[in-house]
């Protein structure tokens, strides 16, 4: 099969105008969202680069340490990005969720990449960087909504939580009732978006490899997996993080501490 054309740089300048579009938009509406949006062109541009530039550099040298600390790397800012976005405090959460994350994705990764697709190089940059970015760059949504609500909802209705405890519940199945709805509030988007890919959607890893010269069989084979890997990883890591959390942000009588989330303007 062809392989995929390239861009060449003027072209890439020229699609860079498509950005005026929602520039025009949000002006006409002065909505305030013109420098933010600006912004993060200009920042996804400079990382986009940045992430390309050391990319071929795993894959020129592709050795399983350098491979490694770049992984740990995803990890720890995917980390930090959760925490951030969840209004969570770095103090109770950033051990809990860095370990989590770390242990999901080596345990899916080991699965994905060891058993299923059987390579020779677990290591191989090729798969291994990838596959671990589209699953940690996607279950970043579902691990805010997961965790958020979790603990927002505790704070908002910590008498109903005080009333099972007061009668005769343990801590775990006082909190059950609140990671019963953090779960359906953070999975049903994701189940949602399973539910509809092919029929919708064409996602991004299938449109890829069909564009780099993937025949859509494979393509399709390695988009099912990717999926089944994301909804098992990102559930491990919610699920996990929260039972390692909750250690450290009640105290010895059960209450949650006053400051294991941050206030915001939506609070």
């Amino acid at each position: 099969m062809e392989q995929t054309l390239d861009i060449n740089y003027i072209n890439l300048f020229m699609g860079y105008l498509l950005v005026l579009v929602p520039v025009i938009i949000f002006y006409h509406y002065k909505t305030g969202l013109i420098k933010d949006s600006l912004v993060a062109v200009v920042r996804m541009t400079v990382q986009l680069l940045v992430v390309g530039l050391y990319l071929e550099i795993l894959f020129e040298y592709n050795k399983a340490w350098i491979n490694s600390l770049w992984w740990i790397i995803m990890v720890i800012i995917a980390a930090f990005t959760i925490i951030r976005r969840a209004y969570l405090t770095r103090r109770y959460f950033l051990i809990p969720l860095a370990l989590s994350l770390l242990v999901s994705l080596a345990i899916v990764d080991a699965y994905f990449l060891g058993i299923v697709i059987d390579l020779d190089y677990f290591f191989d940059a090729r798969y291994f960087i990838p596959i671990s970015g589209i699953i940690l760059g996607n279950c970043l949504k579902t691990n805010i909504l997961g965790l958020n609500t979790f603990y927002k909802t505790i704070r908002q209705e910590k008498v109903r939580y005080r009333y099972y405890l007061a009668n005769g519940a343990t801590q775990s199945e006082a909190l059950a009732p609140f990671m019963r709805e953090a779960l359906k509030t953070a999975f049903n988007p994701l189940i949602a978006t399973i539910t509809v890919i092919g029929l919708i959607s064409l996602p991004g890893l299938m449109t890829g490899q069909i564009l780099g010269g993937s025949s859509p069989e494979v393509a399709i084979k390695y988009q099912i997996m990717l999926m089944i890997s994301l909804f098992a990883s990102t559930l491990i890591s919610v699920v996990l993080t929260i039972i390692i959390a909750n250690r450290f942000v009640f105290d010895d009588y059960g209450n949650m501490k006053e400051n294991v989330m941050k206030k915001n303007k939506y609070s």
